[in-house]
């Protein structure tokens, strides 16, 4: 639900917060007094439409914000698509901003942080509803008809073994049709298949082989050169001659001079080892080289064979991957490919077998989902009906259309039809309506606007209260066109229907104004000579004193009114309670 609500420099407001409760909250005041600039603030935070004429004569920027609590029934979608955003700080709250520029783009944000306004909006949709001028309406999506009539029918069983059956059959269709395009196709992929599957087998590859050829090509390539420096530096090492004797020769003499200096001077022992070393590592050095030398040979035909290796390995990644392990995982699945050609038709037999299987699973499950949501629209209906009737709207009727679309590849529905499916059954619901005895029936969707529409709202949320998801419902004009006594009526609907959502109204009716839990009067003050608007929690004697305002003016006659208007009320709400508990 809505928890707070603050509004900086919008329109004629300067600033005003407000902090609402659950229940039905009523909010009236002279007309212009910006009751509806209200709605309009919560709109614009729900994804609505902004303009630079909603800024404050005189300031840069208006600024709104709203507090609104996570509803538990809404929870998991709501706290999926922040987390999918990272904008999930509470999983118990949500904040929703929105900052109007008068020049430059105008920013919304969710948590503190700026978003794309369609977020703001699919977030809405989840948190508020409103009725009457906007066009923010859920009941005029038809594509939400089925869903509201589901919840309605309590139809959640039925869906759900319809879609576990539903996800098997597409399943099965999805092989089969993939298995068909291959038979299609047959002889030329298995030639295809075969061939990539022998030129891979062929290579004999090893994984990490390419980096080893790289290595011997460079030996084979610089053979003479590494012959010549590693044979120039063994004869340094270890071959002495006329002119100077070896390194290691000299290395030697060397140990010998030092180990009798350590005999004599102990503190060069230390000396004496190192140097003995160096004389060892020199001698293994020599080793190792001549076994280098006779390991290096120019072997142009070696070269030829490294060479050619190397650019098969080259063809072969070129075709089937980066490196000998893709190439072996291509021919893995080239395998896999092959062996499902191969068995195609015995699969396709055995598939085909239960397609149809599933399919009679499935026709009796879609049947006896259509036909329960069939019976709840008839219900529906009805009840729809009374509600208008209790609301003056006495000749209105209203329907659900229940629509199936024929088609060759659908579900049978009897022998010798089959119809469109989906994985929420074969029902196409739109609600109809029809307002005047005459029109005949016709979509919601099309049906016009104001204080008709709004009655018609609150009928469906009426009895669609327990279906319903959205937590704050809030109606704008819904007593246009109607008396006291018909307002009282509409109060006393919409203080049940805040018994299951919170509801917000903008009224000019006192008797439907006096079924509010919470009571807001708004009106206009001129300060500094700027015209701005107040919003006031009304109670006791203010309460009254606004109501008898409503029934005309100050007078003890309106007051009596007013008072008798909130005790009736006061009856009528300790009545609905004490039915509701019983």
């Amino acid at each position: 639900m809505l928890k707070e609500l603050r509004i900086e420099d919008f329109a004629i407001i300067r600033d005003i917060e407000l902090k609402f409760k659950p229940g039905l909250s009523t909010f009236t005041g002279e007309t212009g007094a910006g009751k509806s600039i209200l709605l309009d603030a919560i709109e614009a935070l729900v994804g609505g439409r902004v303009e630079d004429a909603m800024i404050r004569s005189g300031a840069k920027r208006a600024n709104l914000e709203a507090v609104f609590e996570i509803p538990q029934v809404n929870r998991e979608a709501i706290v999926n698509l922040l987390e999918e955003e990272d904008l999930l700080e509470d999983s118990q709250a949500v904040v929703l901003s929105r900052e109007i520029r008068r020049r430059g783009r105008n920013i919304a944000r969710v948590n503190g942080r700026s978003v794309n306004i369609n977020l703001a909006r699919n977030l809405g949709t989840y948190l508020v509803d409103i009725h009457g001028q906007s066009e923010h309406l859920s009941l005029r999506k038809v594509h939400e008809h089925l869903g509201l009539l589901d919840r309605y029918a309590d139809t959640e069983e039925f869906i759900r073994d319809y879609r576990k059956t539903y996800g098997e059959m597409r399943s099965i269709q999805s092989e089969l049709h993939s298995l068909h395009e291959a038979e299609e196709d047959a002889a030329r992929q298995t030639d295809l298949l075969n061939y990539q599957i022998q030129e891979i087998e062929a290579a004999n590859l090893e994984p990490g082989e390419e980096d080893g050829l790289h290595q011997e090509l460079t030996r084979l390539a610089n053979a003479e050169k590494l012959t010549s420096l590693a044979q120039k530096s063994y004869t340094l090492l270890d071959e002495a001659n006329a002119d100077m004797p070896s390194i290691n020769a000299m290395l030697g003499e060397v140990v010998q001079a030092i180990n009798s200096l350590a005999a004599i001077d102990t503190s060069l022992k230390e000396l004496a080892e190192q140097c003995a070393s160096i004389s060892a590592v020199a001698g293994d050095a020599s080793l190792e080289l001549r076994d280098y030398i006779n390991q290096l040979e120019y072997n142009p035909r070696r070269l030829e064979q490294t060479e050619n290796r190397l650019a098969l390995i080259s063809n072969l990644k070129r075709k089937y991957g980066d490196s000998e392990e893709a190439i072996l995982t291509f021919a893995k699945k080239a395998k896999q490919q092959l062996e499902k050609i191969t068995h195609a038709e015995e699969r396709i037999a055995e598939l085909e077998i239960q397609e149809q299987e599933v399919m009679q699973t499935l026709t009796k499950q879609v049947l006896m989902l259509s036909e329960a949501r069939k019976q709840a629209a008839t219900s529906l209906s009805k009840s729809v009906e009374n509600e208008l009737n209790d609301l003056n709207m006495t000749e209105a009727r209203f329907s659900v259309d229940i629509q199936n679309v024929s088609t060759e590849n659908g579900v049978p529905i009897n022998d010798s039809e089959r119809v469109k499916f989906d994985e929420t059954g074969i029902d196409q619901v739109e609600f109809l309506i029809e307002p005047n005895p005459g029109e005949g029936l016709k979509p919601l969707v099309k049906i016009a606007s104001g204080g008709e529409t709004s009655r018609l709202m609150l009928a469906l949320k009426n009895v669609l209260a327990r279906a319903d998801t959205i937590p704050t419902l809030i109606f704008d004009e819904i007593d246009q066109g109607i008396g006291g006594k018909v307002g009282a009526l509409v109060g006393e609907k919409l203080w049940q229907l805040g018994r299951q959502h919170q509801v917000f109204c903008v009224t000019h009716l006192p008797q439907l104004a006096a079924f509010g839990n919470q009571h807001y009067g708004v009106h206009k003050e001129i300060r500094e000579g700027r015209t701005i608007t107040l919003v006031n929690t009304l109670d006791g004697e203010v309460r009254i004193n606004e109501l008898a305002n409503m029934y005309g003016g100050i007078s003890e006659a309106n007051r009596e009114a007013a008072i008798e208007a909130l005790w009736s009320a006061k009856q009528k709400t300790v009545e609905l309670q004490q039915k509701s508990s019983q």
